[in-house]
């Protein structure tokens, strides 16, 4: 007799009969990554490097390292991977690789080859999900326009999947988290919540499809239009949030912002599922490093926070600068920190 909720469906048929992926890692996604203020403090003593070809290194936390190798042309590289998200192996392949490319984007540039990045349990799940995993990458690397050549594998507990990508850009064209000037609209390109509702697939194994399709998604046009419309700021929101990420972009310029919380996009089921609790550990860390550099106008509560601070998996881009077809959510203002109102 079957004894799991009827709300609970069936584990997806690219997994083994009683395996759901989701529950073979402590987390999921980019909700999985060290909290943003120990990662500063491990990679500290890397800051400060010096080159002339280097354009964009770790300094500023931006989404990948530019290096110059003509004077018109930069190449990009960077590398993400993280335990399953979801499920079903093959999404969770597209899913990971979107992410991994969206680094790319997110500074401006196109990814040129991938290679892939994978930790598996060999005894304990069978290598044709790998194969799924794997297949998925592909799908998303050719929709691209990017090769997905080869790659490294470890032996490993928990199974983990992403790509190292390079990529090329204009330096004089990089999209950057130091650029963004006051008196600028912030634009967000995908909505948020993906943290939340993944959190709830892996406690109870509802499929949300607008959150695999918002995560599957390539950053892309976005770029190219953010391009186009003349933006020089730009990251993607992922495992630190919203906050997270508007407030290391605004450090690394110098610069405050205002955000207009009801003009945040949000995904459907994100705010129910907040209110039933299912909120990832990451997300509350994102909070509580970005909490000293905050101004909520009063009426803004703790829920609104925890949302704006929901740990992403394959988010948006937030740019600074108008982008046709996407919600303005604030402005880059004079000053420090970030006002929510």
């Amino acid at each position: 007799m079957d004894s799991r909720p009827a709300s609970v469906p069936e584990p997806s048929s690219a997994a083994p009969s009683g395996i759901r992926l989701t529950g073979m890692a402590h987390g999921g996604g980019c909700a999985c990554k060290i909290p943003p203020g120990e990662l500063e403090d491990a990679v500290a003593a890397l800051a400060g490097q010096r080159s002339d070809e280097v354009i964009v290194g770790l300094d500023d936390g931006d989404d990948a390292a530019a290096v110059r190798v003509r004077p018109d042309l930069a190449v990009l590289s960077t590398a993400d991977f993280f335990t399953p998200v979801v499920d079903d192996a093959y999404d969770w392949g597209r899913i990971a690789a979107a992410n991994a490319l969206s680094d790319i984007y997110a500074m401006g540039g196109e990814p040129t080859v991938a290679i892939n990045l994978v930790g598996w349990p060999r005894d304990v799940l069978p290598m044709e999900l790998l194969t799924e995993v794997l297949r998925g990458g592909l799908a998303i690397g050719e929709q691209a326009g990017c090769p997905v050549i080869g790659g490294h594998s470890v032996d490993d507990p928990e199974p983990k999947y992403g790509m190292a990508v390079t990529g090329t850009a204009h330096p004089d064209r990089l999209l950057r988290n130091d650029a963004a000037a006051a008196g600028l609209p912030l634009t967000l390109t995908k909505p948020i919540g993906l943290g939340i509702l993944n959190n709830r697939h892996k406690t109870t194994g509802e499929v949300f499809d607008e959150a695999v399709a918002t995560m599957t998604a390539l950053n892309r046009d976005a770029s190219r239009a953010a391009l186009a419309a003349g933006a020089r700021a730009a990251t993607d929101v992922t495992g630190f949030g919203l906050l997270g990420h508007l407030f290391k972009m605004c450090r690394a310029s110098g610069v405050g912002a205002v955000l207009d919380s009801a003009a945040v996009p949000v995904l459907d089921g994100a705010r129910e599922s907040l209110a039933d609790g299912f909120v990832s550990g990451g997300t509350r860390r994102n909070l509580d490093w970005v909490r000293p550099h905050l101004a909520a106008d009063p009426g803004i509560g703790e829920d609104v926070l925890l949302l704006l601070a929901d740990a992403q998996t394959s988010g948006g881009l937030l740019v600074v600068g108008e982008v046709p077809g996407h919600p303005v959510i604030g402005e880059i203002v004079a000053g420090t920190g970030v006002r929510i109102r």
